[in-house]
């Protein structure tokens, strides 16, 4: 797990660092046969193909995940995932990386604990969001 991050060193409008995740076929087969999720867009060429898909695409919950794993790796051992959801718009074909991404938009203190407010998502080489969302953090103060 990274340093731990404290609640009076961030400030809103910081980025936190990103992961470029492989999106490789070996990845979302080994993810299909943990989730159970074998739907056959996800793994299967032609069947991607036929449903007039570019390539296979990626699990959406394999990108929820990641989000979770962006989080859970930035807010230290002190620290506390509070909430975070994402909403699904739009597919992103496999053997390319994705950007898994977060951004503060709030710092708080609310019922005796310092929290932050984040942006969060999935993007595509070119940019495009995918994966849009939200998560809540709490982060240890100093001394």
């Amino acid at each position: 797990m990274a340093d731990q991050v404290y609640w009076d060193d961030v400030q809103e409008g910081q980025d936190i660092p990103a992961l470029d995740e492989e999106m490789s076929s070996q990845r979302l087969i080994v993810w299909a046969a943990a989730s159970g999720d074998f739907y056959q867009i996800h793994y299967d060429d032609n069947f991607a193909k036929n449903n007039r898909l570019p390539d296979i695409i990626v699990h959406g919950a394999l990108k929820g995940m990641l989000i979770g794993r962006l989080l859970d790796e930035w807010r230290g051992e002190q620290g506390r995932i509070v909430n975070w959801g994402v909403s699904y718009r739009g597919m992103d074909p496999a053997r390319q990386n994705i950007k898994v991404w977060g951004k503060i938009t709030k710092k708080y203190e609310q019922d005796g604990e310092a929290l932050v407010d984040l942006d969060v998502g999935c993007a595509q080489p070119d940019g495009t969001q995918t994966t849009p969302g939200t998560a809540t953090v709490a982060l240890p103060k100093r001394g």
